[in-house]
């Protein structure tokens, strides 16, 4: 059992059971963790955390501690906006999508209306600057805001662009998400989870490796991301290795995601 030069602490790790990279886990004790799938950021493959001295398929592990170094920062998703970003005016930055389907089958209520809440919530109470949140919506007039695939793509990037320690970044979708079959078996259950942009029907949906890639592993060490996905099958849409359950946030709650659990999760904004 060896030490590690990060702070001080020693680190939880298992080694994926196809490629062997060692995958870092949350700093709790093993027996918290154990019977839980975590996936690798290498060859995206999931491993089962395995209990010492019991039996194991080739798709599990046991957790150990080791020595790790600390991997610089990945550079952005490489996407780039051919329209003007919004200006950037202090360490907050926002991208809110909000989509109905208007005069479509899959036409969804209120969906614009929340998108509009979530940009005065974060305006009046969180003190967002207005033009360091970049709206998609069908009310949008800008062709680069409207909520299609390729804007949804650079909106993503553009949010984590540039990011330092100390920035808080926000995505907030309302709309329709779904699932595929995954054929490269790096999920549980089979299945990536999809968010669909307004023109999903031709040019296809957006799938969590993908928001992965462009939200998550580019941020540095000290960026806050925070994500509300307001969809179906949102519970692993950014593909984390690790879930949290929100019915364990508050004593007693007995839904997935109750009033009392969205407030104290809204207030990890401030």
């Amino acid at each position: 059992m060896m030490m590690s030069n990060y702070g001080g602490q020693r680190l939880l790790v298992v080694d994926c059971c196809y490629c062997q990279t060692q995958i870092q886990l949350p700093s709790v004790s093993p027996i918290y963790i154990v019977g839980t799938s975590v996936r690798c950021g290498r060859c995206y493959a999931s491993t089962r955390v395995a209990s010492p001295g019991f039996p194991r398929s080739p798709h599990s592990a046991v957790p150990y501690y080791a020595l790790i170094n600390v991997p610089p920062p990945h550079a952005c998703f490489p996407h780039t906006s051919p329209g003007p970003p919004p200006n950037v005016h202090g360490r907050k930055k926002a991208v809110i999508c909000g989509i109905s389907y208007r005069n479509s089958r899959d036409e969804l209520n209120c969906c614009i209306n929340d998108a509009k809440c979530m940009r005065y919530l974060l305006i009046t109470k969180f003190k967002f600057p207005e033009d360091s949140i970049l709206m998609l919506t069908e009310e949008e007039t800008h062709p680069h805001k409207i909520p299609y695939k390729n804007n949804i793509r650079r909106a993503l990037c553009w949010l984590v662009q540039g990011c330092q320690p100390g920035d808080s970044l926000l995505f907030y979708f309302s709309g329709h998400g779904s699932r595929q079959r995954n054929y490269h078996g790096d999920e549980v259950d089979g299945y990536d989870e999809t968010l669909c942009p307004l023109d999903f029907e031709t040019q296809g949906m957006i799938v969590d490796d993908e928001i992965n890639a462009a939200i998550v592993r580019p941020i540095p060490h000290g960026v806050k991301l925070h994500a509300i996905i307001d969809s179906c099958h949102s519970g692993t849409i950014l593909d984390l290795p690790c879930l949290c359950r929100m019915d364990r946030l508050v004593a007693g709650c007995n839904k997935k995601l109750c009033i009392s659990c969205f407030a104290f999760y809204v207030y990890l904004l401030e």
